[in-house]
């Protein structure tokens, strides 16, 4: 029998409780404990971004991240960003040049991107780039991703957010 912490954190915008084991990462905590499967396990080792979340608005490996260390902090998921408008944009974009495969790696590119877009709101193709660059896809080349992005941030520019 494993001890738990109960922490107090927001998830997605809403205040959250939960009893978490000493060593328990934050991804473990969001599809384990609280039951979101968005954010997905690639290697464990931060090494592929698929468990990619917002934590106070900056790009962070949930694999990485002790859920002890959530305690008082925001956390924001791919379920999170249905609510925001600015992210639909960044979602169609995906859909429009292309940039979903097989899907798996789309939740952290997502997330990695929404990022980028909230400190460069019309990054070039370049910062794309390196924004992606923690992040593993096997099925897109990351040219379309790459696109999308871009393509997102010209939208957003426009005023065009639904």
């Amino acid at each position: 029998m494993s001890l738990t912490t109960e922490i107090r954190f927001t998830l997605n915008g809403v205040q959250q409780r939960a009893g978490v084991a000493a060593g328990m990462s934050a991804l473990q905590m969001l599809r384990e404990v609280i039951g979101l499967s968005g954010t997905k396990y690639g290697c464990g080792e931060g090494e592929c971004g698929a468990c990619t979340i917002l934590v106070d608005g900056r790009a962070v490996n949930a694999c990485l991240l002790f859920a002890l260390d959530c305690e008082g902090r925001e956390l924001t998921t791919i379920e999170g960003l249905a609510q925001d408008a600015r992210a639909r944009v960044l979602q169609d974009a995906f859909v429009a040049q292309g940039a979903v495969q097989c899907g798996f790696c789309t939740p952290g590119m997502v997330m990695q991107a929404a990022s980028l877009l909230a400190t460069n709101p019309q990054p070039d193709a370049e910062a794309a780039r390196r924004a992606i660059e923690g992040n593993l896809c096997r099925c897109t080349g990351y040219q379309k991703i790459v696109d999308a992005i871009v393509d997102a941030g010209r939208t957003l520019a426009k005023g065009e957010a639904a």
